[in-house]
């Protein structure tokens, strides 16, 4: 017969569940599971949701029931452009993300596609999605500013960014010796005259994407090049 289960209350705020077993226990409200999910999400690679056509490819000519529901979507790591191929069942919107490698449940495969295979809806959505991963990872793309350094001895990776000449770039690397930046808030208020360091950054990411002839790319990392 199972042992009666008794709970008490430990010295930081959780619970632990006493049993015959010794099993139970739970600290935190599930953080240890969360924490868990959070290291999966680190070991795989996500794309966020441009366009879900549930009916399939625009153009397809083949019978309804030959065609599986298919989306569009950017690459968080490295801003490719994908198209994936869902499962009949698949429930997804604009805006998700949703697992490419490994592959989530309703992803039965997925290939990489170029700006001009997007429909006009994904392509709309692209400015939307870079600004969501660039805010939802904030860390990594102030410290481009931190650790950006030259192409070649007359250009430097900052010059790419949008308005950023000579002398804010001077001011940017010799800010960046007294202390690394630590928000793109940090950085408006220590850079005088750059007032937009996120929204430039989104300006140059979304340029490397729908542009095929620029000869720097420091954000998009086109496999097919």
């Amino acid at each position: 017969m199972n042992e009666p289960q008794r709970s008490r209350v430990l010295p930081d705020g959780g619970t632990e569940t006493e049993s015959g077993d010794d099993t139970g226990r739970s600290e935190d409200g599930g953080s240890a599971a969360a924490a868990s999910a959070d290291a999966d999400d680190e070991d795989r690679e996500f794309a966020v949701a441009l366009d879900v056509l549930p009916q399939g490819r625009p153009g397809d000519d083949r019978p309804q029931y030959q065609k599986s529901p298919i989306a569009y979507a950017l690459g968080e790591a490295d801003f490719r452009l994908f198209e994936l191929t869902l499962a009949d069942d698949a429930d997804r919107s604009v805006g998700d993300r949703i697992a490419i490698e490994p592959r989530a449940d309703d992803v039965s495969r997925y290939r990489e596609v170029s700006h001009d295979d997007l429909t006009h809806n994904a392509a709309a959505e692209i400015e939307y999605a870079v600004e969501q991963i660039v805010e939802e990872d904030e860390r990594r793309f102030v410290d481009f500013y931190n650790d950006a350094e030259p192409i070649t001895l007359r250009l430097h990776r900052l010059n790419l960014l949008p308005g950023i000449g000579k002398k804010l770039r001077n001011n940017v690397l010799d800010e960046r010796k007294r202390g690394p930046f630590e928000s793109f808030e940090d950085i408006a208020d220590r850079i005088s005259g750059l007032h937009r360091p996120k929204e430039v950054l989104v300006e140059r990411i979304i340029e490397e994407i729908r542009e095929d002839d620029l000869k720097y790319r420091v954000f998009v990392d086109r496999r097919d090049d």
